[in-house]
């Protein structure tokens, strides 16, 4: 595997990028001579994760006397109403100290932001939904004790798919459109018009730290809690709800998370809420840490999505128009599913220009888990319906795949659907022409064919694709940051800001912005754990946008003090001081050595009821190509390589930058080809269980899984005017990039048929989802989960979205295109 923390921004022609850094950057971009951003530094708590030392939220138990362990009652049904609850045996278990039910709540019995998820449900919307708590002297004794409690049940009818629940019409939420240009006239004048039916599954984030909470009170009824928390200031929002006390009164901590990826974002407040109730009443502190099962059976995760459509080309093979239905699967409660499908909406359209655009969005209630943030939060669903929708088509429009891709891209002047002009297009355009060059795509192709011509048992397939996703929260108010900045009498400089480190590096960027903004070493900076009474009022660490937000605030709170340090250092007697010697002078002269930092992110307008606006500060742009070899008689497939190149802007911290592109397209590439999340469909007392509830039955990727070459760079000369340094967000866009796993795998598995083979390939892309779409190519059975598209015939309306409930298709054979225009 090879990694490049700089690209020579070459395009295929063999001319260089412009460099984009404006003639005078903006105040927030500039840096400084000698920065400590920008230098490749291991993350700052590399050794202790190594080594074990790195203290989680649970790693606490062993320092906290006294401590009550938590455990649940879970409910063996999907849908159920609580017709009987008896705690009384559960207290005859020795060990067991109280059982938390509804009726011990003083404030607000619900743990959602929509108040939509009652704590303690009397109606149970999921198998493993917890009714109770038991908290032991142990965590074994509140298990028993947990067994001991009688619970009586009315079984009710339940939905488990998304699709019943499309049938059923049960839905949710808003029901937002997204719609731009005169669509039925574009799709009447086309002379190519597809349509078809995709349904993709969903994610576990299966983080290596399950949710874990260690509650405590000290004598003025203050309360503290230690969380593995994305959002401590909403997790102490709702404790204060629960508990019915003012936020004052209760403080969040967040050492460290041993991952979130969105699945900490939401999630925590309730477990939070529990441990919280329990040390309150108890006076002892409470620990709540899930098992791995209790973990993914009670924990939401990447919405599932369902998608109809039709697309509309013309002889070029340029997008003329789209008309689609997202129906994402909610599960039972809100959660973070509307901002979800507006984003999802909001990238369906991913690198393309598509001039006239209607989208419906929907999310449907199902009886399981509540369905949550995770990486790309909606992006990818709605990026991968398009996608799909060009693999599928470029075969039968006779034109090859990446080029099809390409012509497609967007130019300077174009705006997205919802109405945002598109800035530095271009850098899509240098992302894909350098990965074509530094790969050697051409002749790989040639390669790829000839292998292909000469193995009847394996084909290859490489594809190529690009990458555009908006930065900033698509909910307008969360895009502010705070920050507190000490400088002590002796130069040392302790900061604390509102983001929360949950292993993507965040805490070494801040350290690196820090140094530079003060003009320090970077050994004379450490950072303080985020706490709600240090940085209030915080924003989640979500939507990629934490090392702009907290750069800003921190880099604000350092200039406060050195304006305040101006006047000393511009007096001629202090020339030479060092930066010790100039805090030690300041502090006698009463100088105010500390300061809060404030950021809110300018320029940014939505209005969710027509979804227009600018809801983005900028777009990260990528690209990647993937090869791949697959086993006709199995469908088993291999990663042969890998050629990334990532739009980071200037970077922070680079070596921290190219291990999150490298975790995130790994992680994209187990969403769409290996993890195979399954509920239980059947109409047995175990209806709605999730049966991938473990790493035994869970696939994640692993070494084995990845590419045997792999090569990534980041784009040079990428300067992003306005951002913190020049920088660009990097969490979530390089997960995107997988997509050219998925696309290779289709090209491999139409190989195995004539030239111009089309072939559906469900999502997951499992070896036996890539079995069926080679058996397809071959003429057999086609794959499940997806709808053949289809090719309307003259004067023929196939069936559409519009603005009410999709007709779904029935299965159809693919209609060959006919001579002339086909219109819709």
């Amino acid at each position: 595997m090879t990694t490049e923390a700089t690209s020579t921004g070459a395009t295929a022609t063999g001319t260089t990028a412009t460099d984009t850094t404006p003639a005078t950057p903006s105040p927030l971009s500039r840096r400084p001579a000698n920065p400590v951003v920008g230098e490749s530094i291991p993350h700052e708590a590399a050794a202790l994760h190594v080594t074990g030392q790195a203290l989680y939220t649970d790693d606490l138990v062993g320092r906290t006397p006294g401590v009550l362990h938590a455990h649940p009652v879970q409910a063996p049904h999907a849908h159920a109403r609580v017709t009987r609850l008896d705690v009384a045996p559960a207290l005859a278990v020795p060990g067991v100290v109280r059982v938390l039910t509804a009726d011990d709540v003083p404030g607000v019995n619900d743990a959602g932001v929509k108040h939509d998820e009652p704590l303690f449900p009397s109606e149970v919307m999921f198998f493993g939904h917890s009714v109770c708590w038991v908290l032991g002297e142990t965590l074994e004794a509140a298990r028993l004790g947990s067994l001991a409690v009688e619970v009586e049940y009315e079984p009710l009818p339940s939905l488990v798919t998304v699709t019943e629940a499309i049938a059923a019409e049960s839905f949710q939420g808003g029901q937002p459109t997204m719609e731009r240009g005169e669509v039925d006239a574009a799709f009447e004048g086309a002379p190519h018009v597809f349509s078809g039916e995709f349904e993709f599954a969903g994610q576990e984030h299966f983080y290596l730290e399950t949710h874990c909470s260690l509650a405590q009170v000290d004598e003025n009824g203050q309360v503290f809690v230690q969380c593995s928390t994305q959002h401590p200031t909403e997790t102490q929002d709702i404790v204060a709800h629960v508990l019915g006390v003012p936020s004052h009164a209760v403080t969040v901590q967040c050492l460290r998370m041993g991952g979130g990826f969105g699945g900490k974002e939401m999630q925590p407040h309730g477990y939070a809420a529990i441990a919280a109730l329990g040390a309150t009443l108890t006076g002892r502190p409470v620990r709540l840490r899930l098992s791995r099962a209790q973990d993914m059976t009670m924990s939401g995760k990447r919405h599932g999505f369902h998608a109809q459509w039709r697309v509309a080309f013309d002889d070029d093979g340029m997008l003329q128009a789209l008309d689609a239905t997202l129906t994402s699967d909610g599960g039972w409660s809100l959660d973070l599913s509307e901002p979800v499908l507006a984003r999802a909406l909001c990238h369906i359209d991913n690198a393309y220009w598509i001039p006239n655009v209607r989208v419906n969005g929907r999310i449907a209630k199902t009886h399981k888990t509540s369905q949550t943030a995770f990486r790309g939060f909606g992006g990818p669903q709605g990026m991968l319906v398009t996608e799909d929708i060009l693999g599928r088509c470029a075969p039968l429009l006779g034109i090859d795949a990446a080029d099809l891709r390409r012509r497609n891209f967007y130019r300077e002047g174009q705006s997205t659907p919802y109405g945002q002009p598109v800035r530095h297009p271009e850098r899509a355009a240098w992302c894909w022409d350098q990965v074509v060059e530094s790969g050697d795509l051409e002749a790989r192709r040639r390669e790829v064919a000839a292998w292909n011509e000469a193995h009847e048992h394996t084909k290859r397939g490489l594809a190529i694709t690009p990458v555009k996703f908006g930065i900033s929260f698509n909910f307008t108010a969360f895009n502010q940051a705070g920050a507190l900045v000490h400088v002590y009498k002796d130069g040392s400089v302790l900061i604390n800001h509102g983001g929360t480190e949950m292993g993507q590096g965040l805490h070494t960027k801040m350290l690196q912005v820090a140094a530079t903004a003060l003009g320090v070493p970077l050994s004379m900076v450490r950072l303080a754990p985020t706490r709600t009474d240090k940085v209030p009022n915080t924003s989640a660490t979500a939507a990629s946008s934490g090392a702009d937000l907290n750069g800003g605030a921190v880099k604000d709170a350092c200039e406060q003090i050195l304006e305040r340090l101006r006047p000393l250092r511009e007096d001629p007697a202090n020339a030479g001081l060092s930066w010790p010697e100039l805090v030690s002078k300041a502090y006698f002269q009463r100088v105010q050595l500390w300061a809060a930092g404030f950021y809110r992110t300018e320029g940014l307008h939505w209005d969710s009821s027509v979804m227009h606006g600018s809801p983005f500060k900028y777009f990260a742009y990528g690209a990647a190509a993937a090869e791949v070899e697959v086993d006709g008689f199995t469908g088993a497939y291999r990663l042969r390589r890998v050629d990334i190149v990532h739009d980071v802007g200037d970077s922070l911290s680079p070596l921290v930058d190219i291990g999150q592109v490298e975790g995130g397209f790994v992680q994209g590439t187990g969403w769409l080809t290996l993890e195979d999340l399954r509920w239980d469909e059947s109409e047995r007392p175990t209806r709605g269980r999730l049966a991938t509830q473990a790493a035994s039955t869970y696939k994640l990727p692993s070494l084995s899984e990845m590419p045997e070459v792999f090569n990534v760079a980041l784009l040079d000369r990428a300067h992003e005017d306005g951002a913190v340094y020049g920088s660009k967000a990097v969490g979530e866009p390089p997960l995107m990039l997988a997509f050219s796993v998925r696309e290779a795998l289709r090209q491999a598995a139409a190989a195995f048929g004539p030239a111009g083979t089309s072939v559906d390939l469900a999502s997951p892309a499992t070896p036996e989802a890539v079995f069926w779409a080679v058996e397809e190519a071959r003429g057999g059975a086609e794959p499940p989960h997806t709808t053949p598209l289809r090719e309307g015939a003259p004067g023929e309306v196939p069936d559409q979205p519009g603005n009410g409930a999709p007709r779904l298709h029935p299965h159809s054979e693919r209609v060959a295109e006919p001579a002339g225009r086909t219109g819709a």
